[in-house]
């Protein structure tokens, strides 16, 4: 078995797509594409598809990530191609790497989000912005499956900075001023999102976008202290294919492993 990891985008309109319409949309990809695909087993045989952190409804992302389990090896670059065209535009695979590694879902540990403020001079989201970092806690309500629930927004946050976006491309045509946010947050439990942290700055300085603010996530992965960035989460991937001798794919890999485990034991 071969497992292949993609990164995907939602972009422009089809931020509006669910998590289960792109599940459904994925897989009439993978039939059209003849993607060689392994099955669960059982009564109801499914695709092995694992998918990591899906970006809320109705935001923008630009770095999500899934697998996909085959059950003949096939060129990871041809495959990205092959799904990106069987997908709409707007849910686009732009990357693909031979899984060679365990733990991608672990290594998702922070994002960075871009939160654009339409009507939001950027002095005002400034201020809101200090006002946030200063605190040594931003307690907000959010309603769970469990019902409303308080949490603290501010722990989670890395970084949160504002800057002028009035020259700046948007997904729908604005006027007057407009505010970006760049936000850095780690993944923690429960989950802050960028809803939160705007909850958090209507709070604690009154800044509420007189329309609803346009979210995208710019990267996810793991998160280095030492540069205070995201970094990319297929690089070890990358590397332990570039490392791998000529030829030799996941199976041999594996069956090199197994036997160097028995050799030893």
């Amino acid at each position: 078995m071969q497992r292949i990891r993609l990164r995907y985008t939602k972009r422009g309109r089809l931020r509006f797509t669910s998590h289960r319409d792109f599940q459904r949309a994925f897989e009439r990809a993978l039939r059209r594409a003849e993607v060689p695909m392994a099955y669960s087993a059982g009564f109801t045989p499914h695709p092995k598809v694992s998918y990591a952190n899906a970006a809320p409804t109705g935001t923008g992302s630009e770095a999500e990530y899934l697998e996909i389990a085959l059950t003949t090896a096939r060129d990871p670059g041809e495959l990205r191609v092959l799904l990106d065209s069987s997908l709409p535009a707007g849910l686009d695979v732009v990357d693909a790497v031979e899984a060679r590694t365990q733990g991608l879902a672990d290594r998702l540990a922070a994002s960075v989000w871009e939160l654009r403020l339409d009507g939001v001079a950027p002095d005002e989201a400034a201020g809101a912005v200090a006002a946030f970092l200063a605190a040594p806690e931003v307690t907000v309500r959010r309603r769970t499956k469990s019902g409303m629930r308080a949490f603290d927004a501010r722990a989670a946050v890395v970084d949160l900075t504002a800057r002028d976006g009035s020259a700046a491309p948007a997904d729908r045509p604005g006027q007057g001023p407009c505010a970006i946010l760049r936000l850095v947050v780690r993944h923690v439990t429960p989950a802050v999102r960028p809803d939160d942290v705007l909850s958090g700055l209507e709070a604690l300085a009154d800044l509420a976008p007189p329309v609803p603010a346009s979210v995208t996530r710019l990267a996810q992965g793991p998160f280095d202290d030492e540069t205070g960035t995201v970094t990319d989460p297929l690089a070890p991937d990358r590397e332990a294919v570039a490392a791998a001798p000529p030829g030799r794919g996941a199976g041999d890999a594996v069956t090199a492993a197994a036997a160097a485990a028995e050799g030893t034991g």
